[in-house]
């Protein structure tokens, strides 16, 4: 399946978990993708992961909290692709704690990777994206958005708003041909939700040492099988910014196996 073969894309995050399973989705699908990330070392194994895709794979150390970082990155990967069709706003951090200690500096640098580096990366790819074919954004919003997930509320805050802004845009850039999506990924293991990734801006939930775990009983996937690789989100990704998903815009998808009917 070739659904990318001449489709350029930009997937921040690319340097570990869903972002970096999407980077390899999108590549054997035969696209040409910069891979953003602030980790080195996590493009470095990204790069080792693609090796077959070499030639049409460029890695790009970002930092998306840095307004200049992101203008100079979504430029350099505009000209290094030659245009731009698909961006993925994979990139992201979680920070866990209880509330009422939580420091406004810890609270407030969720939300600018998240949600204000989302929005940075957007504006900056929007010319591009008005002149790409089929164009389409694909953000990063989370079952958080709409569920109770504890000891997480600057998470929860940065994903819903990714959620919204999306929906804006959406309904904003319509008539211009830029499809606006997002997933709801829950229930997945990553780097971000074990604490494993090798990206410095995927780092782990790190819950409070006396959480009460009893909180999340009903954080489990219904189905039984415990939680999904990241490449369950990267083939919903690699669909909705693919032609296969031309017809679907303002929407998100939420891929968490049952675990939130």
């Amino acid at each position: 399946m070739n659904r990318y073969e001449g489709r350029r894309a930009l997937i921040t995050g690319g340097g570990s978990g869903i972002g970096q399973a999407t980077v390899l989705r999108i590549l054997a699908e035969g696209g040409s993708v910069v891979a953003a990330d602030v980790s080195e070392r996590g493009l470095r194994d990204t790069r080792e992961k693609a090796a077959g895709h070499a030639d049409r794979l460029t890695t790009l150390v970002v930092d998306i909290a840095d307004e200049s970082s992101v203008r100079a990155a979504v430029a350099t990967a505009t000209a290094t692709l030659g245009g731009l069709d698909v961006l993925v706003n994979a990139a992201g951090i979680l920070r866990s704690s209880h509330t009422h200690l939580t420091a406004l500096e810890e609270f407030t640098r969720v939300l600018q990777v998240n949600l204000v580096g989302t929005f940075l990366v957007i504006r900056e790819a929007i010319p591009a994206l008005l002149a790409g074919r089929d164009a389409a954004v694909v953000n990063f919003s989370s079952t958080s958005a709409a569920f109770a997930h504890p000891y997480m509320a600057a998470y929860a805050a940065s994903k819903g708003g990714v959620q919204s802004m999306t929906h804006a845009l959406a309904a904003e850039y319509a008539g211009r041909g830029i499809r606006f999506t997002a997933v709801q990924p829950g229930s997945i293991s990553s780097g971000m939700t074990d604490g494993s990734g090798v990206s410095g801006q995927s780092q782990g939930p790190g819950l409070p040492a006396d959480a009460d775990m009893g909180l999340f009983a009903k954080l489990s996937p219904a189905l039984g099988r415990g939680f999904a690789g990241p490449e369950t989100v990267a083939s919903v990704v690699a669909m909705l910014g693919s032609r296969d998903g031309r017809f679907i815009t303002g929407t998100e998808i939420r891929i968490d196996g049952g675990t939130h009917f």
